[in-house]
């Protein structure tokens, strides 16, 4: 057996797992665009949202906590300008 059918149907399944993610696409600039983590909470922070969780997933930062008004919040934010991209309120 060679390697190249194991590398090709390896690629193929990372590929597939990753468009298979639950998050959004929320930029395609690299890592060394996007704010520091410190920076995204604050903004976060003046947003009005209490963070129970942070963290990278995909290429967004996203958190888990509160919003203004005490509902559960799970937000995607772009990482480069710090927009919501996705969020889902309870």
């Amino acid at each position: 057996m060679t390697m190249k059918p194991v590398a090709l149907a390896c690629a193929s399944l990372v590929t597939l797992l990753g468009a298979c993610g639950s998050g959004p696409e929320c930029t395609t600039e690299p890592r060394s665009a996007w704010m520091s983590e410190e920076a995204m909470k604050s903004r976060v922070a003046s947003l009005g949202y209490r963070v129970n969780e942070f963290k990278v997933s995909g290429s967004c930062y996203e958190i888990y906590g509160w919003d203004r008004e005490g509902r559960k919040a799970e937000v995607y934010f772009n990482p480069v300008s710090g927009e919501i991209v996705k969020s889902e309120i309870d």
